[in-house]
């Protein structure tokens, strides 16, 4: 029951018991029971009057807090005259400028927040309480090669990705950094915020490629230009003095000197060789930048399959060829795009032991060209080595090839990936 039905009903059973006793007490002296039945009759208007006065104000509070629960913050009440009530309005009226305030600060600072997540270069994911994705801004899209869909409401548990397996084994306030595909070297770092008194998590996703890259490339460029430097002046020393002892015709005048002759011959050649082991690693660091033009890929690849295919027969590998039109032009260095083909195909067969496939495939709405063989695959313990400076697979290999491949492609921004997708297939992608 109200408040102001309990009052009504308090001065209505008041004033009845009031006018019963009255008219049983006065009922022999009519002008004293007419005066009681007058006096009485004011009594209820006085009351009936400050039962207004009363009930005007908790109307008006129950107004307000209406106003409140609907979050509508413009309603304020108009002064009086009577010191209660204004005061009342007063405080009302004050608390709803500080509310009104205070949500459109809260607004802007979260507009502000939204903003900053949207176009922040660091990929942001942030949870529910369920660690469900909740939101997921369009750099974090970018670097996981996924949609929006296929991320949010799903549960980080669930999602098939080997960054989210890296994500799982890490704990509020840890951070850590990964390999992906064996180029993208990713910081993850997850931690909390505090939402209507419970912590949600957040999860950042920074790429530190380019940085890591360049720390590696300035460390191993040193060193290679050490390296050459002093190999160039040994072997041209050393190569002068071979030359002119085997050119001089001196040793082969007696038939006994005819071995350390050819003795001599293979120093020099294996000089030689060495010095052209040593240009490899040199031409690695002297990579130019690229000079882009608009170049047909599918020609580039056609030549580059024509160009190997005597040594893929040989092995008994095929090539087959899947182009999605006639024409797929990107922007590229042309003989560095040729060097990165040649590159890639070569590792191809020489992961056939004998017989097997090397497909190229290109795809004009992806723009994407895929290069596969049915190799022995690649080691899962070696995949987030792939792309390091001077690793290699091979017995006698240098680690160059995969190296310069990386820095061409990255140079252009062409994204790429190497990668065993089954038992007899390994893909290297190329997106332009």
């Amino acid at each position: 029951m109200k408040l102001r039905i309990k009052y009504l009903l308090f001065i209505v059973i008041l004033h009845l018991v009031t006018l019963v006793l009255s008219f049983f007490i006065f009922k022999d002296n009519k002008l004293i029971f007419i005066a009681s039945e007058f006096l009485i009759l004011i009594s209820a208007g006085i009351s009936w009057q400050l039962y207004y006065e009363l009930i005007q104000p908790l109307k008006m509070l129950v107004d307000g807090a209406d106003a409140i629960e609907d979050k509508d913050f413009n309603v304020k009440f108009v002064s009086t005259g009577k010191y209660e009530m204004d005061k009342l309005i007063d405080v009302y009226n004050r608390m709803i400028d500080e509310l009104r305030t205070e949500r459109t600060k809260q607004e802007e600072q979260h507009f502000f927040l939204e903003k900053l997540i949207y176009t922040s270069p660091i990929g942001i994911l942030i949870l529910d309480y369920e660690e469900n994705i909740h939101q997921a801004n369009p750099r974090a899209l970018t670097l996981l090669q996924m949609s929006e869909d296929l991320l949010i409401r799903k549960s980080i548990y669930e999602i098939p990705h080997p960054v989210f397996r890296e994500i799982n084994q890490l704990k509020p306030g840890q951070a850590k950094t990964i390999l992906y595909n064996g180029v993208a070297t990713y910081k993850l770092q997850k931690s909390h915020f505090i939402d209507r008194g419970f912590a949600r998590h957040f999860v950042m996703i920074e790429e530190l490629t380019a940085e890591i890259l360049a720390a590696e490339k300035q460390a191993y460029g040193k060193v290679i230009r050490m390296m050459a430097h002093e190999v160039n002046n040994t072997i041209g020393a050393v190569n002068s003095i071979l030359q002119s002892a085997h050119g001089s015709g001196v040793i082969l005048k007696e038939e006994k000197n005819s071995s350390i002759h050819d003795a001599l011959k293979v120093a020099i050649d294996r000089n030689q060789n060495l010095n052209i082991f040593m240009r490899n690693f040199a031409d690695l660091v002297r990579l130019p930048d690229p000079n882009k033009k608009n170049i047909d890929l599918h020609k580039i690849i056609r030549s580059v399959a024509q160009l190997l295919e005597t040594r893929a027969r040989a092995k008994g590998i095929s090539f087959s060829i899947q182009f999605s039109n006639d024409v797929f032009y990107v922007v590229a260095d042309e003989q560095q795009m040729e060097q990165v083909l040649i590159n890639i195909v070569k590792n191809a067969i020489e992961a056939i032991d004998q017989e097997g496939l090397i497909s190229f495939t290109t795809n004009h709405f992806t723009r994407q060209l895929i290069i596969a063989d049915t190799g022995k695959g690649i080691p899962e313990s070696m995949s987030g080595q792939l792309f390091s400076p001077f690793f290699s697979t091979k017995k006698d290999g240098q680690g160059i090839g995969l190296t310069l491949i990386k820095e061409i492609l990255m140079n252009h921004g062409f994204d790429f990936s190497l990668k065993t997708v089954d038992a007899k297939r390994t893909e290297f992608v190329i997106q332009f």
